[in-house]
Order: structure tokens, then C-alpha cells, then sequence
């Protein structure tokens, strides 16, 4: 006799048996790897969960950022809330008072914040395995050596290269009309200029190598996914393009300092001075691919925009032009010489002061540009006040930037590039304290500050001079206003809407 019923059952034994062991087995992983703890008493507003997935946390924060923060905002009745990011707890802060604390509090570790939640950056690994990075002292290690290579004799010392760094890209441009996308020709000046001050000479020098290295940086910077903040252990795609992307340019930085052990060669550049200095092999590389990295991710979008917001006026084309003539003609007044050597004749000291106008040009478009969101985290043992509420030990913050340079209440028409809203009898961004944060601010100012700004001066200053020029599409057709930014985007990026430059060679003698 047959039973089919019962072999039927017996048949799913096993089956059961091994489902029933695969959802413990996933319940304990999801319960040791992604339970999270009960809201800390005090903390402010946790967003609903709909904003924040299991186990994901806040997708939003990843696919329309600003938009995310403005209804965390809005529906906190203090304007600061949280949310998590995978296993990552965040504290959003708005308003003032914590705009205030974000930036002065001594508990707060920029760099903590940053190697989680940016996570953009190269990364070397010492021996244990660990990011040399987030060493002990490596962030004071850092700042000493920044300090020294961006003194102003050693920025005097490397105008003249500047000049003739930008002045060969700019000869690489068709010499007659034609049209150039900024954000690819002004961006890879900006990536040379920042090598030679904070990198290599060997770099910096040679076109085919800078370009090479260029996109090693462009290739580690775009592999920054969501997968990469909340599951930093997946081996995704973009994990092993960072991956590999790091690793060659470990090894192209190692490889010049062996050449320069091996055969005595010196070079007068930042990896010799860090060489001098006796700094292990992967401290000197950590502090150049992120010095280099720093340098690069916002100075070259700024400049690149600087010069197409100024392209779109003619009100500022023409005051622009008239201020760089100016001091062009105060230092090196004879027009028949080359227009390097003019440039050359410039002093660091009027680069830094007798370009006002170029100041308040930079400073509206890195308002503008200045996207995304800055991170903290609390590494004290305890919480730290926010009025009523607090933000726990350990805790990560975060503040975006449209939240005081797009404040109506300070800007206005705060969408509008206009440079006069920084004339003393406007002074926009002294309304409030801490209202223009585009050099960082507080306890943690741009330690390249006085850098980018040269760089970017002299880009626009001999652009303006070699060209006439106006902004328009790829199409040709003029822009009156540069397309608004993404409010959305994670950081300064290159626009979407296709941006371009249309120039022709300027008369100098005229």
C-alpha cells in the first residue's frame, strides 16, 4: 500500500528543517549586526520609520539631501532631529544657537565625522590593517605639515610656476574663437596647481601623468555610494574600484620615492619635504593623496563656476576685468611685454589684498556651490547641551550648508549670484555670527585657505586678461544666469546642465 500524502510530508522534512535554521540564523545576524539601541533620552525628535528603513536608516539623506533635512526640520519642534544611517546614529542640527555649537564645541572630531559618513577621500592602511588616517595624531601630523608647505614664502616661491602651469593649459586651447567646458580645462588646472603645492613636481610637470593621477582621484571619489556609508564591508563594485584605484596610486607615489632614494634625485617639492622630514612611507602618502584630494574636490568646481557666473554679467565682466587691469598695469605697466612676465611681476602680498572684487566674485560663488552636508562626531564621554536637548557620546552630527547660506533671513535673493551683497554697505554675511562658512569656521577653519584663494585669482585674473569671453550653453546660446545648483547634491559637483565657456583672444595692446 501507498502512502503518497505521507511521503509527501516526510519528503519536506529536511526542507523545513533547513528553512527553519536559514530564518534563525537571519534573525540572529539581523538582531547582532543591526538591532539599534532605544533612543537616548534627551536626543532630539528620531524621525519617523518611514524615514527611517530597518536596517537601512534614512535613504533620503542619500537621494534628495536638503529636501530630507528641510522635513526633518520642519517636523522637529526645535529644527534638530534624528536619524540612522545603517548602524551610524545621526543628530541633524538647524538654527543659531546649534550652528554655533556645531562649529565651536571642543567635544565635536571633524575627522571622526568625516571618515564615516563622507568617506570620499583615499585611504592609505597601515600594517594592522587600519586607515593610517585615523591614527592617533595623524590629524595634528597633518595640520603641522599643511601649515608649513602653505606658508606664504613658499606660496611667493611657486606663483611664477602657477603662472606658467596656467598659461601652457591655456595654450592648449584652440587659439582662435571657440568654446572650452571649464569643468573639464579649469578643473585640471586646479588638480596641477594643487599637485605642484601639495604633491609632486614629477606630477605636476608631465601632462600625461597629471591626467592619469587626475582620474585616479575622479575614479575614488565617484565610487562613494550609500552602499559604501552603511555597508562598508560589502565588496560592491565601487568597493573594488576604490579599491584598485587607491592602490595604483599607492603605488605611483611609492615609485617616486624609491627613484629618488635610488638614484639621490631631489626635487624642490612637497613629497621631498616630507621625504626630509624622515616621514614613514605611508604617512608621506596619506597626507598627499588627501592633501591633494582636499584641495581638489571643492577649489576645482569653485574656480570652474567663478569664471562662468562672472561670464553671464557684464556688470561684473567688466568691473572684474577693470580691477585685474588695474593692478596688472600698477606692477608691470609695459603692455609689450609677455603676458607671463607681467603676471610674474605681481607680489603675493596684492594677490592677498588688492583684489576685492575677485573676493567677493569667490565668495558668492562658493555660497552658491558649497553643497551637501559637514560632519562632527562626539568623542567625549559625555553628552554635549543644545538648549533642552542633547547630543549623545558618540554620536554622530551633521549640518547642512544651505541651512545659513540659503537663509533668506540673511541672503537675499539667497539663489541670485551677486558679489555686491559683501560690500560693507550690504555685508550680508555679517548679519549673524557664523553666516558664511565657506572656509570652515570656529575650531576647524580651511587650514588651505590662503591657497585656493591664490590659485583661483590667478586662474580668473589671466583668463580675463588672455580672453574676451561670456558664458553660454554647448549650443552657443549665451546664459544671463547660470542654472541654479542642485540644493540636493552631496558636495560641490559639476552641473548637470551643460556649462561652457565661449571665448576668443583678447587685443592686449588696445
Amino acid at each position: 500500500m501507498v502512502f503518497p500524502t505521507t511521503d509527501i510530508q516526510l519528503s519536506r522534512i529536511p526542507l523545513l528543517s533547513l528553512s527553519a535554521y536559514a530564518t534563525l540564523a537571519s534573525a540572529f545576524i539581523f538582531f547582532f549586526f543591526f538591532r539599534r539601541p532605544a533612543h537616548p533620552l534627551k536626543a532630539p525628535k528620531l524621525l519617523p520609520i518611514f524615514e527611517n528603513l530597518p536596517v537601512l536608516g534614512a535613504v533620503r539623506f542619500f537621494t534628495a539631501r536638503l529636501d530630507f533635512f528641510r522635513d526633518g526640520i520642519r517636523n522637529s519642534p526645535t529644527g534638530n532631529f534624528c536619524f540612522w544611517l545603517g548602524q551610524h546614529f545621526i543628530v541633524g542640527l538647524s538654527g543659531d544657537e546649534s550652528r554655533q555649537v556645531f562649529f565651536q564645541n571642543t567635544k565635536f572630531g571633524i575627522a571622526e565625522g568625516y571618515a564615516v559618513l563622507f568617506g570620499g577621500g583615499p585611504r592609505v592602511k597601515n600594517d594592522e590593517g587600519a586607515d593610517v588616517a585615523q591614527e592617533p595624531g595623524f590629524l595634528s601630523y597633518f595640520a603641522r605639515r599643511v601649515n608649513h608647505l602653505l606658508r606664504r614664502e613658499y606660496l611667493a616661491k611657486n606663483i611664477s610656476p602657477f603662472i606658467h602651469d596656467i598659461q601652457a593649459r591655456l595654450d592648449e586651447l584652440p587659439s582662435q574663437t571657440g568654446m572650452t567646458d571649464p569643468f573639464n580645462s579649469i578643473y585640471l588646472i586646479v588638480f596641477q596647481l594643487t599637485m605642484r603645492m601639495v604633491g609632486s613636481a614629477e606630477i605636476a610637470s608631465n601632462t600625461t601623468k597629471l591626467k592619469k593621477t587626475l582620474k585616479l582621484f575622479e575614479t575614488i571619489e565617484q565610487s562613494t555610494t550609500p552602499t559604501s556609508i552603511i555597508f562598508p564591508w560589502m565588496p560592491t563594485l565601487a568597493f573594488f574600484k576604490r579599491t584598485i584605484a587607491g592602490g595604483r596610486l599607492f603605488h605611483l607615489f611609492k615609485g617616486l620615492m624609491d627613484d629618488r632614494k635610488i638614484t639621490g634625485r631631489r626635487e624642490d617639492d612637497a613629497l621631498q619635504y616630507l621625504i626630509d622630514m624622515g616621514d614613514d612611507i605611508k604617512s608621506v602618502i596619506q597626507f598627499i593623496v588627501g592633501a591633494v584630494f582636499a584641495g581638489q574636490l571643492n577649489t576645482g568646481i569653485n574656480a570652474s563656476f567663478m569664471l562662468t557666473y562672472i561670464g553671464s554679467s557684464r556688470y561684473w565682466y567688466d568691473r572684474v576685468r577693470a580691477e585685474v587691469d588695474g593692478v596688472v598695469d600698477k606692477y608691470a605697466p609695459d603692455r609689450s611685454l609677455p603676458l607671463t612676465q607681467r603676471f610674474e611681476a605681481i607680489p603675493i602680498e596684492a594677490w592677498e589684498t588688492e583684489f576685492p572684487l575677485l573676493d567677493y566674485c569667490l565668495r558668492d560663488s562658493i555660497r552658491l556651490q558649497l553643497l551637501g552636508t559637514m560632519y562632527r562626531r562626539n568623542i567625549d564621554d559625555g553628552d554635549v547641551k543644545i538648549g533642552n536637548e542633547v547630543i549623545p557620546s558618540g554620536a554622530f552630527i551633521t549640518y547642512h550648508f544651505s541651512d545659513v547660506h540659503q537663509d533668506p533671513e540673511i541672503y537675499s535673493e539667497p539663489l541670485k549670484w551677486d558679489p555686491s551683497r559683501y560690500f560693507p554697505d550690504r555685508a550680508e554675511d555679517k548679519k549673524k555670527p557664523l553666516c558664511w562658512v565657506g572656509w570652515g569656521a570656529g575650531r576647524h577653519p580651511c587650514l588651505g585657505t590662503r591657497f585656493a584663494k591664490l590659485e583661483q585669482f590667478l586662474i580668473v585674473a589671466i583668463f580675463i586678461t588672455r580672453y574676451d569671453f561670456d558664458t553660454c550653453d554647448d549650443k552657443g546660446v549665451h546664459y544671463d544666469e547660470v542654472p541654479p545648483p542642485d540644493l540636493n547634491a552631496h558636495a560641490a559637483t559639476k552641473p548637470k546642465q551643460p556649462i561652457r565657456l565661449r571665448y576668443k583672444p583678447r587685443d592686449l595692446k588696445a
